[in-house]
């Protein structure tokens, strides 16, 4: 191993394997890796200037047992950033340090001529490269020690039931309600970023952590190194960007159902809403309001006056936000000018179709800023010009007809190198286009996310995720790890996605379980596909907005009169917390903490609180407990040091103990921290 320190700056060469680790950040360091003549260039996450700092990077010469029985000199190199340190042995063996304490330790199990605990027969080598056969990249794998009684959460959003992701395999790629937030944020105080959009897998196994990437050709990682985890995340969101500021006008109640099929539907729910005395920040017009997909415009038949429409709803004082896809029909009048232009995906192998719901249509390329420049000047012309106020980015993983992620290519490469940063750029067509047109309060919605999302104005929401009290508990994990993975406006389809009967009694009695959750979350957001669907289509036309199904009525009152007081009760209560909420999104904006926060995330001292997953903290002053079973009236709650007001009836706790505390069904169990 020869190493070079220049500037504050590490480089290690052996077997054809360039390493180079450098400060970036605050007690940060970026470490990349490369078998090319050079690296990438690409900053891929990494996109904020770093703050500067005094790192120092060295040799030194350690005694080392050699095969033969005598001792021997070796060259080793550290580098220091504030409060971390790394070290690179003889071998290329890295080990990371938080002050005096290891935290990190590359995995290498290959006999390399010496002795150490690390030498055995078993040719595991901790960072192993395998050219891509046919092309230019190599897919990747890097392993770390694993350390006992460590716990990691963030990565963003797996639709399983495990906040701790020690243990857990997880798979680097899009699907929908999937989404890849490649940044783990340990126990032992570090937090790590996969700082690379390809295709692969994590597991953080109880023997060994490992990486993989299919198809690349750099390693790309950021370790940063603090004492809680608000200052990690503090770190994190220094580097790859903070969301900008919420606007105060959107921070109540978003309306939105599958689907509202005419313009005349949308302004009726309008109208009601301003009768009953509610005031809605944001309507929303769901998917195939569309002539076809990648047409991009209303079917006049059935919205003959959208620019009349978004006036009258704008005199309501309420936003208009509308559904684009990314997926292009062959029916489509801009499908062949794309196709020409190359802006559409290609596939690499068989027929050129990606996507195939109600119609055979190809994705679009967004990594191609051509195709970014394209599909804005047609949004802005047929929705952005008409007043729309903000569009729900759906399908943004994309959703392919099939996950073959070895089968999709983009202009940037093949999509196994570089997929998992697709929702970004996508999310990046509206926001840079509305940006130049002098926007400030940007605030679309999205499906999906990748690291560095959260600057773009993303609100990210959960996915079409079942209506059962089980994918309900899931989403409190999910929306967890997200906040921990630096994605801080994040929400679900209250009551979920897919529901067979709204008239079911245990279905109602989870919309409202739900509800009373999504009040103390970041985005209050009505939505869902409400079954049965026996509502017949209004024409019958294969294309329009006239042939597709619907979704039963989902607005407050739908539910009934008892539902419709319980959902009104909880309305007030978030309309009157608009103050507080306001606080916490300025948070997010100035040091990345999220809305809704892990127990530790408050009270990282508190060994308790690192167990616990089935409660959180609204900010910094409201510890709620949602009810995640059916006809669950009562639930213990744990509440930490301090003082504690149950915000339902008043009676005031001293923390340090577990509480059984009452949830009828109009109530769910929130307290709020004394000073």
């Amino acid at each position: 191993m020869r190493f070079q320190t220049k500037n504050g700056v590490l480089i290690a060469q052996a077997n054809g394997e360039t390493l180079r680790i450098e400060p970036w950040g605050k007690d940060s360091l970026r470490v990349r890796a490369t078998m090319l003549p050079e690296f990438s260039g690409k900053n891929w996450a990494l996109t904020e200037v770093p703050e500067k700092t005094e790192a120092k990077a060295e040799q030194f010469e350690v005694d080392h047992l050699e095969i033969d029985g005598s001792m021997g000199k070796r060259t080793s190199a550290s580098i220091t950033n504030g409060k971390i340190r790394a070290v690179v042995n003889f071998a290329g063996v890295i080990t990371f340090y938080k002050e005096e304490q290891e935290i990190l330790r590359e995995y290498h199990r290959c006999y390399d001529g010496t002795i150490s605990k690390e030498s055995r027969c078993l040719k595991t080598v901790n960072r192993e490269w395998k050219g891509v056969i046919g092309g230019s990249e190599y897919s990747l794998n890097l392993k770390f020690e694993s350390n006992d009684g460590e716990k990691i959460f963030g990565m963003g959003q797996y639709q399983q039931k495990y906040m701790d992701l020690k243990g857990c395999t997880l798979e680097l790629a899009q699907r929908n309600s999937q989404i890849s937030v490649p940044f783990a944020v340990s126990s032992l105080g570090y937090g790590m970023l996969w700082n690379n959009p390809a295709v692969g897998q994590v597991t953080f196994g109880k023997n060994y952590t490992e990486w993989t990437a299919r198809s690349t050709k750099d390693m790309d990682y950021w370790l940063t190194a603090a004492d809680t985890p608000k200052e990690i995340l503090e770190n994190y969101t220094a580097v790859t960007g903070r969301a900008p500021k919420f606007p105060e006008d959107r921070m109540g109640l978003w309306q939105c159902k599958l689907r509202y099929r005419t313009q005349e539907e949308v302004l009726e729910v309008a109208r009601r809403y301003q009768k009953e005395g509610i005031k809605i920040d944001q309507i929303v017009i769901d998917f195939f309001h569309w002539t076809v997909q990648g047409d991009w415009k209303f079917d006049e038949k059935y919205w003959p006056d959208p620019k009349a429409m978004v006036y009258e709803l704008h005199s309501m004082g309420i936003k208009v936000i509308v559904s684009v896809w990314p997926s292009v029909d062959r029916k489509s009048e801009n499908f062949w000018p794309m196709l020409d232009r190359g802006l559409l995906i290609k596939t690499e192998r068989g027929a050129l179709q990606t996507y195939d719901f109600q119609g055979d249509c190809v994705e679009i390329d967004v990594f191609n800023p051509e195709t970014r420049k394209y599909v804005w000047e047609v949004c802005k012309k047929n929705y952005y010009d008409f007043g729309i106020d903000a569009f729900w980015l759906d399908n943004s993983e994309p959703d392919f007809g099939v996950y073959d992620f070895d089968h999709y290519r983009y202009i940037d490469g093949p999509a196994l190198s570089c997929s998992n940063i697709y929702p970004q750029l996508y999310s990046r067509v509206f926001y840079d286009g509305m940006k130049a047109e002098g926007e400030e309060n940007i605030v679309n919605l999205l499906r999906c996310a990748w690291a560095g999302s959260q600057k773009y104005g993303n609100v990210v929401w959960s996915g079409d995720v079942p209506s059962t009290f089980e994918a309900f508990y899931d989403q409190l994990q999910a929306g967890l790890n997200m906040g921990l993975a630096g994605i801080p406006w994040w929400t679900t389809d209250i009551g979920g996605f897919m529901t067979d009967d709204v008239n079911d009694p245990d279905f109602q009695q989870l919309l409202i379980r739900w509800y009373e959750f999504a009040v103390y979350s970041a985005v209050f957001r009505m939505h869902g596909d409400r079954g049965p669907h026996n509502i017949p289509p209004l024409d019958d036309r294969d294309f329009g907005g006239g042939y597709l199904y619907t979704g039963q009525s989902n607005e407050l009152w739908s539910y009934g009169e008892e539902n419709y007081r319980i959902m009104k009760k909880y309305y007030d209560i978030r309309i009157g917390m608009h103050d507080y909420i306001k606080q916490l999104y300025d948070e997010a904006s100035e040091n990345g903490s999220p809305l809704i926060r892990t127990m530790f995330y408050e009270f990282p001292d508190d060994k308790k609180c690192w167990e616990l997953q089935d409660q959180y903290m609204f900010g910094s002053e409201y510890l709620v407990a949602p009810i995640f079973h059916l006809n669950e009236f009562e639930r213990e709650v744990y509440l930490p040091a301090g003082r504690w007001e149950d915000t339902g009836d008043g009676k005031v706790y001293e923390g340090g103990q577990t509480v059984l505390a009452a949830a009828p069904i109009d109530s769910i169990p929130v307290f709020k921290k004394m000073a």
